[in-house]
C-alpha cells in the first residue's frame, strides 16, 4: 500500500482527475472555512452579482467552525461538519470555480451529480480528530461575516491536512463502494 498523495491548492483539473475515490491525501495551501450560515451569505452574494470574498477558482471549502486557539495557535479544534447540510448550496459554488469540499458523512445524489458535472471532489476529514486537524492549520484569518463568530468565513493555511477522497470527479463514491460489513445499518 502506498502512502498518501501530497496535493495543494489551488486544485487544477489534472490533479483532480488523478484522485480516485479511496485515495488518501495530505492537502496543503489555502482552504476556506465555511459552514451553513456562511454558505447562505455566499449564495446571496453570488445571486446579487457581487461575487465571493475569495477567488473560488480551484478552491477548497472546509465545512468547519474552528474553536479559538490557545498558546499562540491560530485555531484550536477544527473537526469537520456534516457535509450533507451544505448539499443544497453546493452547485452555485462549484459553478463559481470551487473544486473541492471537505467535511464528514455521505453526500446526496444531486451533490454528487454536480461534482461530476464540474469536475470537483469531496474529501472527508476524520470526525472526532478535531485537535489533530487543528494542529495542521498554520494561519487563520476572518475574510467575511465576522458577526457569525466561529462560523465566519475564514481563510486557513493548512499543511498536510490528512483527508480521504470520498467522491471523485467521475462520481464514484467510496461510501457506496465499501463492503457491506463496513456500512452503517
Amino acid at each position: 500500500m502506498s502512502g498518501p498523495r501530497r496535493i495543494s491548492t489551488p486544485l487544477d483539473e489534472r490533479t483532480l482527475r488523478s484522485l480516485a475515490a479511496g485515495t488518501r491525501v495530505l492537502l496543503s495551501g489555502e482552504v476556506f472555512a465555511a459552514r451553513d450560515q456562511a454558505h447562505i451569505r455566499m449564495l446571496d452574494e453570488l445571486r446579487s452579482g457581487a461575487g465571493l470574498p475569495f477567488d473560488p477558482r480551484g478552491a477548497a471549502i472546509y465545512y468547519v467552525g474552528p474553536t479559538p486557539g490557545a498558546g499562540g495557535r491560530p485555531v484550536g479544534s477544527a473537526g469537520p461538519t456534516t457535509s450533507g447540510r451544505m448539499d443544497s448550496m453546493l452547485e452555485p459554488l462549484l459553478a463559481a470555480g470551487v473544486r473541492a469540499t471537505i467535511g464528514k458523512g455521505p453526500r446526496s445524489g444531486p451533490a454528487k451529480a454536480a461534482m461530476r458535472r464540474f469536475g470537483a471532489i469531496y474529501l472527508a476529514a476524520t470526525g472526532g480528530a478535531g485537535a489533530l486537524l487543528g494542529s495542521r492549520i498554520e494561519r487563520a484569518e476572518i475574510l467575511a461575516y465576522e458577526d457569525l463568530g466561529p462560523e465566519a468565513l475564514r481563510r486557513l493555511v493548512v499543511r498536510e491536512l490528512p483527508l480521504v477522497v470520498v467522491v471523485d470527479t467521475e462520481g464514484r463514491d467510496l461510501c457506496e463502494e465499501l463492503p457491506p460489513r463496513f456500512r452503517r445499518a
